[in-house]
C-alpha cells in the first residue's frame, strides 16, 4: 500500500527554506528529498499558488518562503497539496446491497470521519515555527559549517 509522503517532504523542505540563505533551487530542495527537480517544482508550485512560497527565475533564482513559518500550519501546507486523504484505509462498495458490508461501512465511516477531524485540528494548532523551534540552532550549525557563513 502506498503512502502519500507529500505532506511530510513539504513541510521538510519549508523548514529547510527557512534556514537556507536565499532562494534554494528545485535541484537542492531535489537532492535534500530524494527526488526529481521535476516533482519539487510541480509541488512547490501548489506551494506558490497559495501564497506560502515564491519563486524567481535565472541566476541567483530558486524558492523562497513568502510567509514566516509562525504563519503558516500544518494544516494549511495539507490543504495547498489538495487535501489528500490523511488514511490508506477506507470503507468498500463492492457489495452494497450486503447488510454486513454496510454495517462495517458505517462503522468504520464513523470511526474514520471523527479520527480525520481531530487530526486536521491538530494540523491547525501546529506551525511550521513550532516544528523549527526546538532544531532550528542545530540547522543553522550545521549549515554554517557546510558553508563556512
Amino acid at each position: 500500500m502506498r503512502h502519500d509522503s507529500r505532506l511530510s517532504r513539504m513541510l521538510h523542505a519549508l523548514v529547510h527554506l527557512d534556514a537556507h540563505d536565499g532562494p534554494a533551487t528545485s535541484e537542492t530542495i531535489a537532492a535534500m528529498l530524494e527526488t526529481n527537480p521535476v516533482v519539487v517544482r510541480r509541488t512547490m508550485a501548489g506551494l506558490r499558488e497559495a501564497g506560502y512560497v515564491q519563486s524567481g527565475k535565472g541566476h541567483g533564482g530558486g524558492w523562497s518562503l513568502a510567509r514566516p513559518l509562525d504563519e503558516i500550519t500544518l494544516l494549511d501546507i495539507h490543504r495547498a497539496l489538495g487535501n489528500p486523504p490523511v488514511f490508506a484505509i477506507g470503507t468498500t462498495s463492492e457489495h452494497a446491497a450486503c447488510l454486513v458490508e454496510r454495517a462495517v461501512n458505517a462503522a468504520l465511516g464513523d470511526a474514520l470521519r471523527d479520527a480525520e477531524a481531530l487530526l486536521l485540528e491538530r494540523f491547525g494548532n501546529v506551525t511550521l515555527a513550532d516544528l523549527a523551534g526546538s532544531i532550528r540552532p542545530q540547522l543553522r550549525a550545521a549549515q554554517h559549517a557546510r558553508t563556512g557563513r
